[in-house]
């Protein structure tokens, strides 16, 4: 379909990923045009692909290229009337085996878009999804331990989580990869007038994630626990982070753009805050309760960048715009658990083929 006689589309850098996908969905069914950048290199990436084109009835516009070529990204943000910048490579463990691949991609990648961006003033709002890696171990933080979990030992931590206001702390390369993007992002809204917003995400599982143990975790234990598969801990299982259903993300992305104006400039850490919290244990806990699961689990030694303790204080975009979180853990994993159920029960007739443009 052509672009010609409609809105600009939004283009989605590595749009047929796990939020991406959810992102595309719901901007095709709010009317928007959607132009999908991705390589297609990620595991399960063509068959959100084939999802979103069945249900969008062949209306998405997709480039199959690499967020590393600066002239297919150029052609891209040409076209655009909004930018979610996505794409990225998102794995500590894999930035340790190659940094060099991971600072083309998060760094070099981002600076594509950039720069693409500039090129064609007046820029389309760019929102920049950055991670709360670029915080660091967050060794200082006092913790205590008890059975299933660590707990902080400052007050205002256990109410509130991390804000933007911690000091920046890269590390790992990937820590530094997206933290360079990151700052980038931020600084070329200042020097060049341009309406960027960067999010500083936490942990986020919903529908059409393929979760692996380097990504997407909660979506990888319950994968691998329906499966009957052990699972592998890195380090003692009471490590806790808040987790976002991926739907909240979206309403969170679709504000960031339409609200761009007054968002722009700053960063935001998103995550489902105080009230969304698990522990690994208390993740293996709830889906033995929830669903009668009991994977047999391995220990292993902590892995390079691996936090204790995240949550994320996202205070700061509440009070900009109101969003908050709407689907608790609990039910959240339910609905994880049912789209898995759903995509088991699926036929196994071939696909039909993907629409895409070069």
């Amino acid at each position: 379909m052509s672009i010609a006689g409609r809105m600009a589309p939004t283009l989605i850098t590595g749009g047929a990923g796990f939020v991406g996908t959810n992102l595309a969905d719901r901007l095709l069914a709010m009317g928007r045009p959607v132009l999908i950048f991705d390589n297609l290199s990620r595991a399960g990436v063509r068959e959100n692909l084939r999802w979103l084109q069945d249900q969008h009835n062949g209306s998405l516009e997709v480039e199959v290229a690499d967020i590393r070529d600066a002239d297919a990204v150029n052609r891209a943000v040409a076209k655009a009337g909004a930018v979610y910048h996505l794409a990225a490579q998102v794995a500590v463990t894999t930035s340790l085996q190659d940094p060099v691949q991971d600072f083309q991609i998060n760094a070099l990648g981002t600076l594509n878009v950039l720069e693409a961006l500039r090129r064609h003033q007046p820029a389309p709002p760019l929102v920049m999804t950055s991670t709360n890696k670029v915080y660091g171990n967050l060794n200082d933080l006092g913790l205590r331990q008890t059975a299933q979990r660590y707990v902080p030992a400052q007050p205002a931590i256990r109410a509130n989580g991390v804000s933007e206001s911690r000091s920046l702390d890269f590390h790992s390369p990937y820590g530094c990869s997206k933290g360079a993007a990151d700052q980038y992002v931020l600084d070329y809204g200042r020097c060049f007038g341009m309406p960027t917003v960067v999010f500083r995400m936490s942990c986020i599982y919903g529908p059409h994630q393929f979760g692996t143990e380097d990504q997407g975790w909660v979506a990888h234990f319950l994968i691998r626990a329906r499966a009957g598969a052990t699972i592998e801990i890195f380090g003692d299982g009471c490590q806790v982070r808040d987790i976002l259903y991926v739907q909240d993300l979206v309403n969170a992305l679709v504000i960031a753009v339409d609200e761009a104006d007054s968002l722009a400039g700053h960063a935001y850490n998103i995550g489902g805050g105080p009230a969304n919290t698990l522990s690994l244990l208390e993740l293996l806990a709830l889906l033995r309760e929830q669903r009668g699961l009991r994977p047999a689990t391995r220990f292993s030694p902590w892995r390079n960048g691996d936090q204790r303790y995240y949550v994320s204080d996202t205070r700061r975009f509440r009070s900009a715009t109101g969003w908050k979180p709407t689907i608790g853990a609990p039910e959240g994993i339910k609905k994880l658990a049912a789209w898995l159920d759903e995509l088991d029960q699926s036929t196994a007739s071939a696909a039909p083929a993907m629409a895409v443009r070069q």
